[in-house]
C-alpha cells in the first residue's frame, strides 16, 4: 500500500468516526431501549402513539373499549328541554292566529316543536318535489294523504299519456315559513307552509322539443302546503293533504 492510499484510509476512518459521534448518538427512553437521535421519542403514553400521524387539531375521544379513537358508537343526543313559548314566539307574532294556532297544536301535541316540524317540512318538500318531476308514485304515496295522491297520479297519467319528459333540478329552499296553524275536532293538527324555492324544470317530448320550462333559466316557485297528522295516533308522520301554488 503507498504512502498516499494509506493517508486516505486514515481520513476516511476518522471521518467515518466523527460521523458516527455525531449521527449515530444514543440515548435511553423510559424502558432503557437505544432510540436514534433523529427518530421520534418512545412513550408510555397511550394517546401519542395513537396521535402521532394524526392531525393536531383533532381531538382524539375515548371509545367504548378505552382505546384512544374517534368512537364508532357516539351516544344518542339528549334532547334538550325546550322553552315552547320562545320557540313559538319566534314563528308567531304575540296575540296572533297563528300563535294561538302553534299553542293548540302543542297542548294536543306535547312531541311538536315548530322548528323541528318546519325542517322536516322542507325535507318533505324537496323530497315530493323530485319524486313528482320523476313519476315516483311509490314514495308519493307515503307522503301523501289520498286526495292529493289522486290528483298528483292524476297528473302523471296525463303526462305519460302525451309521452312527455320532466327534467327538473332542485337548486334549494330560499324561504320556508309557517302561514297558519290549527287543530281540528280537538286532535286533528294542520300546519300551512309557504316554500319559496328555486328549480330548474323543463318539460319535453322524447324527440326533446321543449313544451314548457327552461333547461337553462332558474325559477323561482312559491307554494302553499298544508301538512296534516293525527295528534292521537301512535304514527308521528304528517302528510301533504293540500297544495296551493301561489307561482
Amino acid at each position: 500500500m503507498d504512502p498516499v492510499t494509506l493517508i486516505f484510509l486514515v481520513v476516511a476512518i476518522l471521518v467515518g468516526l466523527k460521523l458516527r459521534g455525531v449521527l449515530g448518538q444514543q440515548d435511553d427512553d423510559d424502558d432503557g431501549r437505544p432510540m436514534d437521535g433523529y427518530g421520534p421519542r418512545k412513550t408510555k403514553d397511550p394517546e401519542s402513539k395513537q396521535s402521532a400521524r394524526r392531525d393536531d387539531n383533532v381531538v382524539p375521544l375515548p371509545t367504548r373499549d378505552g382505546q384512544i379513537g374517534l368512537d364508532p358508537y357516539p351516544a344518542q343526543k339528549v334532547k334538550k328541554k325546550v322553552n315552547m313559548a320562545d320557540q313559538i314566539s319566534k314563528f308567531a307574532k304575540k296575540g296572533s292566529a297563528l300563535e294561538k294556532g302553534l299553542q293548540d297544536v302543542v297542548a294536543a301535541d306535547k312531541s311538536f316543536e315548530p322548528e323541528e316540524f318546519l325542517n322536516g317540512a322542507k325535507t318533505a318538500y324537496e323530497m315530493i318535489v323530485m319524486a313528482f318531476a320523476e313519476g315516483n308514485r311509490k314514495l308519493l304515496k307515503q307522503l301523501l294523504a289520498k286526495e292529493v295522491f289522486e290528483g298528483f297520479t292524476g297528473a302523471l297519467d296525463v303526462r305519460e299519456k302525451k309521452k312527455l319528459i320532466v327534467d327538473s333540478s332542485f337548486i334549494g329552499i330560499d324561504k320556508a315559513e309557517i302561514a297558519n296553524a290549527e287543530l281540528r275536532n280537538g286532535r286533528t293538527a294542520r300546519i300551512t307552509v309557504k316554500f319559496v324555492s328555486s328549480l330548474i324544470t323543463a318539460t319535453h317530448t322524447r324527440d326533446g322539443e321543449v313544451v314548457e320550462g327552461d333547461p337553462k333559466k332558474v325559477r323561482e316557485v312559491t307554494d302553499i302546503w298544508t301538512f296534516a297528522r293525527d295528534t292521537t295516533a301512535r304514527d308521528p308522520n304528517w302528510q301533504l293533504v293540500a297544495t296551493e301554488s301561489a307561482s
